[in-house]
């Protein structure tokens, strides 16, 4: 039997973190290629550290002159991402920081197996294995520990970007402990915020001081409690954050971006792949699917797995996991999958309108349990599927 008394934790981090900078660059290049070409093919990396930013990888228009031209804007997206995260340190600024672009043209080996499978439909342009999760203790369907991490760091850092909070900057953790009371999240254990500040002379208490009342409005009523450990700034004054503090890797925060743990991960990053690759596409499809299970009242749990070879369009394998709260079996659930939803690389892109510029926002906070939004952001976080799930079943 699933336990059901224990403390749980997940961490987030900022868009101003190392790793998410890159995050964000990467996913920026691939926004830029898909507002020329809904069919663009990206796979984009970002190194960052002290006054470097260095971009690698592969991308592929179909017309070579456009390919060109893109290739000369990749210097400028990358500082206007560094700007509109806050970077102004003397030592990694959107102005001065050196960006040297090393993106080529995609390999004709893997666009072979993409677009020319042999089942005449596009293949998957990798193998992989993907999971997605939901979970009815939040009203987003996610785990709480990861949601309220990260609308900890997303509320400092409207307030950062407003100017109410002045003293912020860009880089900063989350670390949130959640006790667990029957199976349903009851109150915070211990709260961990590190934050960059600008002024040097602030002192741990002085952090504290500022980012204390976001947390408590962004927390549940009642989770805070006389109990709750807080550990802010721990290790005392955060000056010099960001890619001059630490080397950043776009990637690197898979767990973040996805259930904060409390899920299974098939190890793919999302960030600066365009949906070709399953690695991103098929990790939010198995994200929509158990999120409309749950939301249709067939599960309070969910896992799904989905799984794929290269140049192969359908998957080899569909899982489903309801961890003994299902309401139907999971036998039955996995049938109607495939009759509800197609499951290839274009079925997916297709259903979810993946095609579209809508990448960049998704690179730091999780690209789970957000809004839909009007122009197709997030919309993989539909709960469309419910009726017809319930139907099927």
């Amino acid at each position: 039997m699933t336990r059901q008394n224990y403390v749980f934790t997940s961490e987030s981090v900022s868009e101003g973190h190392p790793d998410k900078v890159c995050d964000r660059i990467s996913d920026a290049v691939l926004d830029a290629f898909l507002s020329e070409e809904p069919e663009a093919r990206v796979a984009c990396e970002t190194f960052a550290t002290t006054n470097r930013v260095v971009i690698g990888g592969e991308v592929g228009l179909s017309d070579q002159e456009k390919l060109k031209d893109y290739m000369g804007r990749i210097d400028q997206i990358a500082r206007d991402c560094i700007k509109d995260i806050g970077y102004e340190q003397d030592k990694f600024h959107h102005e001065t920081v050196e960006v040297t672009n090393l993106l080529h043209e995609q390999s004709a080996h893997i666009a072979q197996g993409v677009d020319a499978a042999a089942n005449k439909d596009e293949g998957a342009g990798d193998q992989g294995i993907m999971f997605g999760y939901a979970t009815n203790e939040t009203d987003a369907l996610m785990p709480a520990p990861i949601q309220y991490a990260h609308a900890i760091l997303r509320r400092l850092a409207e307030a950062r970007k407003s100017g109410s909070e002045p003293t912020l900057g860009p880089d900063a953790k989350s670390q949130l402990s959640v006790r667990y009371v029957d199976g349903k999240p009851v109150d915070v254990t211990s709260v961990v915020l590190s934050t960059q500040h600008l002024d040097a002379s602030m002192t741990s208490e002085d952090v504290r001081a500022v980012v204390a009342p976001y947390i408590e409005e962004v927390l549940p009523e009642g989770w805070l409690t006389a109990d709750t450990v807080w550990h802010v700034n721990p290790t005392g004054k955060f000056v010099i954050g960001g890619p001059d503090g630490d080397a950043g890797l776009t990637g690197r925060k898979i767990i973040v971006d996805t259930y904060g743990g409390a899920a299974p991960h098939g190890g793919g990053a999302f960030s600066g792949k365009d949906p070709t690759k399953v690695d991103r596409s098929a990790a939010y499809a198995a994200r929509y699917l158990a999120k409309n299970i749950v939301a249709a009242g067939l599960a309070d749990k969910c896992t799904l797995q989905l799984s794929y070879a290269i140049g192969v369009a359908e998957p080899q394998s569909v899982f489903v996991d309801t961890h003994g709260t299902g309401h139907v079996g999971e036998e039955a659930i996995e049938a109607v999958i495939p009759q509800i939803m197609s499951l290839t690389p274009r079925g997916i892109r297709t259903k979810l309108g993946m095609n579209r510029p809508i990448y960049s926002r998704t690179a730091a906070y999780g690209h789970f349990g957000r809004e839909p939004e009007a122009d197709g952001g997030f919309s993989w976080e539909r709960t469309d599927l419910v009726e017809a799930l319930k139907s099927a079943v």
